[in-house]
């Protein structure tokens, strides 16, 4: 087959049984090129080829696993000239953010897990003295703890890191021992493509990662329901990881669900108003705010509340919107128009409740064409539904707050829990502090992260937890042995 875009089932690429979709450009509402339309039989192949590859794949050893992710990595490394203009097109992020948080962070990840590919997945248990009882003799009983694979792994990637999230994925996956069904987010499949290609190039075995495309849910839920998959791995939203947990459960399938988020930054009276400006006016300037774990909600106390709100006021409007292939932009597109759509309806839905629209909640003027949203900061109460809904664009929410206990009222008064935030100069009251956020993850003092740390969300944003060596905890199964000292 031609260097287009296909399916990968088993040993061969295919094209889409219901032909193919356009995949549009945010920022020129133009095409990218065309995506193959699998069916719902091509899915369930490719569950199966995943499944009698997976003999194969979990009995090789670690040496190997890890000699190949290495070579994936080098294999992607090698397209980078070429994938970088095609994921600004597709995603519509900004030339610095494909150049530095898109493409390397996938390649590092693949590098990462090709050394804890070489982790030994046996635990020691220290021996236990064990009385004579009917079951047995008494004796010293030894024991140990040894991580298998747990099978088959969809994995459904969302649409904001597409090869991101897939390396973060395919790597613990296959080092662990697992084969793979990758099924990306309708809106821009081409770089996983890509992504998938390098895997084949990096001599990966056949059926060991497979890739299905499509522009409808049908294909990832036949992957949910399939008898063959073992294992969901989903990125998304709350709403279709619900749907996803209720399909999956009723064959008890292993979930890894990281959902939605609602971050919330604490500001305290005594921060840096400074930093916390900048980090905060990261929902902007890192891919339009379309991030799960940014600090969307500034939470201010009340003294410091005018200066934040004006120093981000200040820096939002002097934020450059536009075509992301410009070293000046800050802020590109949204994904697509019916996202925007959805976002400026959070916005006139916050005017109508009586909020306080500071700066943005339009269209930038000077673009005729393009997924656009302006940089839009509100100054809101806590219950209103845009400080309570993830809106997954490039918009922020200030509540002021007058005490401490209100402030992790207001921050743990959503159904979120995925990534929040203490600003203050006393690090140890942020500790403190960040003992009773009900989130998976607190930042202190900064936006930026660990990919070391275990990765996941309470309440709404998800189940379970992977990054850095937690990632061979998500997908591996655990194994107790024990024999007669």
């Amino acid at each position: 087959m031609t260097e287009t875009a296909a399916l990968r089932i088993g040993n061969r690429w295919e094209a889409g049984a219901l032909g193919t979709y356009d995949v549009v450009n945010p920022a020129r509402e133009s095409g990218v090129g065309p995506a193959p339309e699998a069916s719902v039989a091509q899915a369930q192949e490719a569950a199966r080829a995943a499944r009698e590859a997976l003999p194969l794949w979990s009995s090789t050893s670690r040496e190997e696993r890890a000699r190949l992710l290495r070579r994936v990595g080098e294999a992607l490394e090698k397209r980078f000239d070429a994938l970088l203009p095609l994921m600004i097109a597709e995603t519509g992020c900004t030339e610095v953010v494909g150049r530095q948080l898109q493409i390397p962070v996938a390649i590092d990840r693949f590098r990462a897990y090709a050394g804890y590919a070489l982790k030994s997945p046996e635990i020691p248990l220290p021996p236990q003295e064990m009385s004579a009882t009917p079951l047995a003799p008494g004796s010293l009983v030894g024991a140990l703890a040894r991580r298998q694979p747990v099978g088959v792994v969809a994995c459904i990637t969302p649409y904001n890191f597409p090869i991101v999230s897939a390396a973060g994925k395919l790597g613990p996956a296959l080092a662990m021992g697992n084969t793979v069904v990758l099924r990306p987010a309708p809106q821009d499949p081409l770089a996983v493509v890509e992504l998938v290609r390098a895997c084949e190039e990096a001599g990966l075995p056949p059926g060991v990662v497979n890739l299905i495309t499509g522009s409808t849910p049908e294909t990832g839920e036949a992957l949910v329901e399939s008898p063959d998959v073992d294992m969901v791995s989903f990125t998304g939203s709350s709403a279709v990881g619900r749907r996803i947990a209720e399909v999956g459960g009723r064959s008890l399938k292993r979930m890894l669900l990281e959902l939605g988020g609602k971050g919330a930054a604490i500001v305290l009276e005594d921060a840096d108003v400074e930093n916390a400006v900048r980090m905060i006016s990261s929902v902007w300037s890192f891919h339009s705010g379309q991030v799960c774990t940014a600090p969307t909600r500034a939470i201010v106390q009340r003294k410091i509340f005018e200066p934040v709100v004006e120093g981000l006021a200040r820096l939002g409007g002097a934020l450059q919107v536009g075509d992301p292939c410009d070293a000046k932009t800050i802020v590109g597109p949204v994904i697509s128009d019916a996202q925007r759509a959805r976002i400026e309806a959070h916005v006139d839905g916050a005017r109508r409740q009586g909020a306080e629209v500071l700066i943005g909640g339009e269209r930038p003027a000077h673009l005729e064409r393009g997924f656009y949203a302006s940089p839009t900061l509100i100054a809101c109460g806590p219950d209103a539904d845009v400080a309570q809904q993830e809106i997954f664009g490039p918009v922020i929410v200030a509540i002021p707050f007058d005490d401490e206990e209100e402030a992790l009222a207001i921050a743990n008064g959503t159904s979120f829990g995925l990534y929040d935030y203490v600003f203050t100069r006393d690090t140890t009251h942020a500790m403190q502090l960040s003992r009773r956020l009900q989130a998976g993850n607190v930042g202190i003092n900064t936006t930026q992260r660990n990919h070391n740390t275990p990765f996941g969300g309470t309440k709404q944003s998800g189940v379970g937890r992977d990054c850095g060596e937690f990632g061979l905890h998500a997908y591996s199964e655990l194994q107790s042995v024990v024999w007669p000292g």
